[in-house]
């Protein structure tokens, strides 16, 4: 497996005016959604670009793989593009994997977003090319809802803002686990798909990492049964910190005496590490929040939580001038 790359790829910043490219990378998707996405996207002040291809269905995958994997292509590719957002998640990156031509996203790094099955490829960017990568909001899931989108922590994102922090102001589900201090890289992202990487040549590096994990519609013991599966593959052996996602429609059945938090609890019992639970980002029931994967974050665990993002996620856009022009 190749090693993670030391040095971070900062992609360039995101303005208004910008044209924002959207892809598919595994999931069909929803006329209606991707129309109503795309509308506020453009409310925004952002302008966007994509294929008509993008609405191919080819079983539950938005085309082909072949297609799929042109369009990641070409949009990394595109000089007018200066960001790309996934449409959806659902199921179908890993099936891209083998495919993709990596030294061409690392000569065209961009921002890109996207969380579910995305998260496939935000890890794999990052630990192949260094690409920092955005786990946030999609169009078709998030931005195509009014009160979809943690607006603040997508601006401060894509924008290049220095240092930022996240607490129960922007998620009021979030709590304290267990109690410390502690920093490391943000990393993360759905847990199923963290845990699918295992044993692949693709596996997930975790060291020095504050952990982030989220996921959807998955019973407590899956839950319990993925963090051991990540313990025994000494893939917490060098996290600094973890914080859980809202973990929507994760919880126990309504007859049960304990609590998802009590499993994580007791799964996570031998860490002496600070764990937070309720960050809003990923599978949410509103206001998906925009995480940096690759920066520095410290996580600060006490009464309350705070979640400091402590360097940019891009880089200025570079100006051309009107001699290179010519």
């Amino acid at each position: 497996m190749t090693a993670a790359r030391k040095s971070l790829l900062r992609p360039p910043a995101l303005s208004s005016g910008d044209t924002i490219g959207i892809v598919a990378p595994a999931g069909a998707v929803d006329r209606a959604e991707f129309a109503a996405g795309e509308a506020r996207l453009r409310e925004l002040g952002f302008k966007l670009a994509y294929s008509e291809g993008i609405f191919q269905r080819d079983m539950y995958f938005a085309g082909d793989a072949r297609r799929r994997i042109d369009e990641l292509h070409d949009m990394f590719r595109a000089p007018e593009v200066k960001a790309i957002i996934c449409a959806r998640g659902g199921y179908g990156t890993n099936h891209l994997l083998p495919h993709l031509d990596l030294d061409l996203l690392a000569s065209h790094p961009k921002i890109f977003c996207g969380y579910s099955d995305v998260t496939t490829l935000t890890t794999l960017f990052l630990q192949r090319i260094g690409l920092i990568g955005f786990h946030g909001p999609m169009l078709a899931k998030d931005f195509a809802k009014a009160d979809g989108v943690h607006i603040e922590s997508f601006l401060s994102a894509v924008s290049g803002t220095q240092s930022w922090s996240l607490g129960d102001a922007d998620s009021p589900a979030l709590q304290p686990v267990r109690p410390g201090t502690a920093e490391g890289r943000l990393y993360g992202g759905c847990l199923s798909l963290l845990v699918a990487s295992l044993g692949t040549p693709y596996e997930i590096e975790t060291d020095d990492t504050i952990l982030f994990i989220e996921d959807l519609g998955e019973r407590p013991y899956r839950i319990d049964r993925m963090l051991m599966h990540l313990k025994y593959a000494g893939k917490l052996d060098g996290v600094r910190g973890i914080i859980f996602g809202e973990m929507k429609d994760c919880g126990p059945p309504a007859a049960a005496d304990y609590t998802l938090q009590q499993v994580i609890t007791r799964v996570l019992d031998d860490m002496n590490i600070p764990i937070a639970f309720g960050l809003r980002s990923g599978h949410v029931s509103a206001g998906n929040i925009t995480l940096p994967i690759g920066v520095r974050a410290r996580l600060a665990v006490d009464n309350l939580v705070q979640l400091d993002i402590l360097e940019p996620a891009t880089a200025p856009q570079a100006v051309e001038s009107k001699a290179g022009r010519n």
